[in-house]
């Protein structure tokens, strides 16, 4: 191999992608296992030439609207437990402005996303060009610049060497477990300049994600606090399964006999029916979980990042209860006074549970869990029970958790979904459920099953990826079911159709205010409502697709889905009032006004007012 080697900036880009590699299961994988792109005057002609020749290498799937391109490759993160990634691609201006969204999804998950972005002449000589936003007083500053505070690595290429450095500095940072997230390099007009770069830059490499060990110091003081329990509870989050440390954490519940209660991310960290599982916990949560966690004394977080919904805005724990945050970054353990232990699960847990000896929780404190187990399985049954009431969201849920198989994969965000699934799911397969909820986004829901699909097929797993969606976002962003079809990546799309957004709904009348602008009815601007014909419309982008009229049909139209080998939608109308899960809820601070012409709206403010006195005090 000769030292140097003349590529473009583009070329070099992909050439390095291409060589870059991770052993996951034994097997050897690229770590970049393609992209999405939308191309214009910003990408087309210099990196797409690039791409091109590496098609068989990275994959380029064409995306129908940016935003859905960074959802996807969000999911597709996510299914790999942040051990792969792929890139997304857009044009300078609103191709590129676009992607802020999935940006900010993939920050707030702490997911592994690069994107690649045009931009303007480093020259400045054809200034202003098409599609450029112009800063009178700073030349420098562009779109490329709104995404520093949605990215955990940002760039600006404009000269070639820069990618030498820029590079693995995005990599390592989309790979590190304490500082996980997207990283953003924008690409003005450099991409076709020539450079002789070194030939030792595109040698293949073989990454290791790192296991940052803890302080022994750290974890004797969890120790000692862990030792003074006599409720202790483990709050298991995303950063279980991101750790590789599932069957540790199980391991240290069993051995210490202390019950788990799951976040939104950490669902399906344990199987249902495990003796140890207390359910999901917070705001969306269950009975059992917040039951058990309001007379915990000793919380131990691993893996979390403490999101209000998962703590009831911090009124789910009695005040004098101790926490032991586990966790690889120093930020997330530190958090509300916690004992910080700074590391991963998967080293941590063995280790603690090392210094902690035969230490086990009593003998009542596992009885009160399974008598709060009984009472929530009665719930979950209720609430899943095809035959009562009107069509609702947890009905669809039970018949979809009866009928598919263990490795199935379920994708929903935003709306009153996750909070029907957190609560009513019952976990068939480890690591199967994705409720995004970190960044609650509309429009995630087909996009990352998409992505999760790719992931799917890759990983040549036997399974199918099934997408709850209500109306609200299926109108918002449903292209990515024809990117679907016309890539035969199989997706069941279960459409929950309430007219409007019912949850916002929801929130808004049990605040006690009047029902505007959510639900289509109460719209005042819209005079000519007209239902909506999902069926026609997943029909028209490819897609089998039938309307059922209750839970009954539902049944028999998902074992079709399943038999089918096209993409399938089944809509479903569901009451948009009645039928919600009204168990389980922990206390959320949300606010609400302390004037009003409205006496229902005072009585409300007082009711969230008095929750409050429950709410712990930190940082």
């Amino acid at each position: 191999m000769s030292e140097f080697v003349k590529l473009t900036v583009a070329q070099a880009i992909v050439k390095y992608l291409e060589n870059q590699w991770i052993e996951i299961d034994g097997s050897r994988l690229r770590l970049c296992g393609g992209g999405f792109g939308i191309f214009g005057h910003g990408n087309v002609t210099c990196l797409g030439e690039a791409l091109f020749d590496s098609r068989d290498a990275l994959p380029l799937f064409r995306g129908q609207h940016e935003q859905g391109m960074g959802f996807a490759a969000a999911a597709y993160a996510k299914y790999w437990l942040r051990k792969r990634f792929m890139f997304c691609t857009a044009s300078a201006g609103p191709g590129t402005a676009n992607l802020v969204t999935s940006a900010a999804l993939a920050m707030a998950n702490r997911l592994p996303v690069l994107m690649l972005c045009g931009d303007n002449f480093v020259t400045r000589l054809p200034d202003p060009v098409l599609q450029q936003v112009e800063h009178f007083g700073d030349p420098s500053l562009g779109v490329t610049d709104s995404f520093k505070s949605v990215a955990r690595y940002w760039d600006r290429i404009s000269h070639p060497a820069q990618i030498i450095q820029s590079l693995p500095q995005a990599i390592q940072t989309m790979l590190d477990p304490a500082d996980c997230g997207p990283a953003f390099i924008a690409l003005p007009q450099v991409q076709g300049w020539a450079y002789e770069f070194p030939s030792q830059f595109f040698v293949e490499r073989t990454h290791v994600i790192r296991e940052v060990c803890a302080d022994p110091r750290e974890l004797a003081s969890a120790a000692r606090i862990i030792q003074s329990a006599s409720r202790p509870l483990i709050i298991a989050g995303g950063g279980v399964q991101y750790g590789d440390a599932v069957e540790e954490l199980t391991n240290f519940a069993e051995l210490h006999q202390i019950p788990v209660a799951e976040t939104i991310a950490g669902r399906a960290n344990l199987l249902w029916d495990h003796s140890l599982n207390a359910g999901p916990i917070g705001v969306t949560g269950s009975d059992s979980a917040n039951a058990m966690a309001a007379e915990a004394d000793v919380v131990i977080c691993v893996g979390t990042r403490l999101q209000d919904f998962t703590t009831g805005s911090w009124s789910c724990f009695s005040k004098g209860a101790q926490l032991v945050s586990i966790n690889p970054g120093r930020f997330d353990a530190n958090k509300h006074m916690a004992t910080a232990v700074i590391g991963g699960a998967k080293s941590s847990l063995p280790a603690l549970s090392d210094l902690l000896g035969d230490f086990a929780s009593g003998r009542q404190w596992i009885e009160k869990l399974t008598q709060e187990q009984a009472h929530w399985g009665a719930i979950r049954n209720k609430n899943t029970d095809a035959n009562a009431g009107p069509n609702r969201y947890s009905q669809a849920i039970g018949v979809v958790n009866k009928l598919c198989n263990a490795e199935d994969r379920v994708v929903a965000a935003a709306g009153g979904l996750p909070a029907e699934i957190t609560a009513n799911w019952r976990t068939l397969g480890i690591g199967t459920v994705d409720v995004e909820f970190g960044f609650s986004c509309m429009g995630y829901e087909i996009s990352g099953g998409l992505g999760a699909r790719i992931a799917q097929l890759q990983n040549r797993q036997d399974a199918d990826t099934i997408v709850f969606v209500g109306d609200g976002s299926y109108l918002l962003l449903n292209s990515d079911l024809y990117s679907a079809v016309i890539t035969d990546h199989k997706l069941i799309l279960i459409v929950l159709n309430n007219d409007g957004f019912a949850v916002i709904n929801k929130l808004q009348t049990g605040k006690g205010n009047a029902s505007y602008n959510n639900l289509f009815v109460d719209t005042p601007t819209a005079t000519a409502l007209k239902p909506v014909d999902f069926v026609s419309h997943a029909a028209s982008l490819g897609a089998d697709s039938e309307k059922v009229n209750n839970a009954e049909e539902f049944e028999l139209a998902f074992a079709r889905a399943k038999a089918s080998q096209n993409s399938y939608v089944i809509v479903m109308d569901v009451d948009p009032y009645e039928g919600w899960t009204a168990e389980g809820h922990a206390w959320w601070e949300v606010g609400t006004p302390s004037v009003s012409n409205h006496q229902s709206v005072l009585d409300a403010h007082v009711v969230t007012e008095e929750g409050r006195q429950q709410q712990r005090r930190g940082v």
